[in-house]
């Protein structure tokens, strides 16, 4: 009787927490557009300790284009780039004021094929953090693998780059948060067994 008495406490305590905690996002205080399906978060710190403690089982994909890594840097712990989206150079987007975007339709493929490349590959429930530049592509990659079944899949919020400051001398630029302002390793030399090739 006692012990049926703990469990049900036990079950009871478990929904209160998770209906009274508040959404982790609010905790974060991340904005919607970052927001996961899964809920799933990892800081820059938190992405290096996950990989550096566990690197034959977690797999660290950066989602930005090729272009990106070449010209911005990349962290060297990632195991390859499997761009999340692409652009079409040869049309113009008036109200992004950019290029056109278009969603990697092969993006799950690729990614499956990165885990076979790498060996780290535990199916569906293989652990796979995706960073982009400030984490909203990371989200979107996040939410398409669980959508494929995916159950372990985490967002590097912060991405490698951060957000953009709001005031100050460095308003306007990529300062306040992410991989590289963490102090965490980056480069700009790229690995070719890391780089993307995908036309």
């Amino acid at each position: 009787m006692l012990r049926r008495q703990f469990i049900v406490a036990a079950i009871a305590g478990a929904f209160v927490t998770t209906a009274f905690a508040g959404p982790i996002e609010d905790k974060l205080k991340l904005p919607e557009k970052k927001f996961t399906e899964v809920h799933h978060y990892l800081s820059p710190q938190q992405t290096y300790d996950a990989k550096m403690k566990d690197p034959k089982n977690v797999l660290l994909v950066d989602i930005r284009t090729p272009y990106e890594l070449q010209f911005v840097g990349y962290a060297p712990l990632i195991d390859g780039n499997v761009p999340y989206i692409t652009y079409d150079y040869s049309d113009w987007d008036d109200k992004k004021k950019e290029y056109k975007r278009m969603f990697n339709s092969g993006f799950v493929g690729q990614v499956e094929d990165l885990m076979k490349k790498t060996g780290i590959d535990h199916g569906k429930n293989t652990k796979i953090i995706f960073m982009c530049r400030s984490g909203d592509r990371s989200a979107r990659a996040t939410d398409i693998m669980s959508k494929n079944g995916y159950s372990n899949v985490w967002s590097a919020y912060q991405g490698f780059e951060g957000d953009k400051a709001k005031s100050g001398a460095t308003k306007g630029q990529r300062t306040v948060n992410g991989w590289k302002n963490a102090g965490l390793p980056w480069t700009y030399k790229l690995d070719k067994n890391k780089a993307a090739f995908i036309f």
